[in-house]
């Protein structure tokens, strides 16, 4: 029997649950902060990119982690003019200010990785190279996840 009652909604949770997972293994047991590491990551690679990019992104997220991701989007106000890979983590940091202190440099890469693992090949391809190439090196994964 379902969980929820609805299986898009069980679906949604149990792949949640296997990116926060992932996300724990290397950052630590605290679910809660790996929720929000995945969230402030993704939105500023979202608010970095073209509009369209961030949608067809977003199109292939969770569906709870979508609701996250699309969180005060502002669609006209992309991308972002940030060209620095300090300016980056600076507002993945401030995106995490009430969470317990982590290098948004390791958030970065750790839920880039994840993201590349889940989402389709081309499209974590094309995310990656719509970012400065100095946000780009810490980004992108080092070995090939497919």
């Amino acid at each position: 029997m379902s969980a929820t009652g609805l299986d898009v909604f069980d679906k949604t949770l149990q792949t949640t649950n296997i990116w926060l997972d992932e996300i724990m293994e290397e950052m630590g047991p605290d679910r809660q902060l790996a929720w929000h590491m995945l969230g402030s990551v993704l939105r500023a690679v979202r608010d970095r990119v073209q509009p369209d990019l961030a949608a067809h992104l977003g199109s292939q997220l969770p569906l709870l982690v979508r609701g996250a991701y699309f969180d005060r989007y502002k669609p006209s106000a992309t991308p972002d003019k940030i060209r620095t890979l300090d300016e980056f983590l600076g507002k993945i940091k401030e995106d995490m200010q009430f969470t317990r202190p982590v290098d948004s440099g390791d958030a970065l890469r750790v839920v880039c990785r994840v993201l590349a693992k889940h989402v389709g090949e081309g499209q974590a391809t094309k995310i990656f190279e719509a970012l400065p190439a100095d946000i780009r090196r810490v980004a992108e994964p080092r070995e090939n996840v497919h």
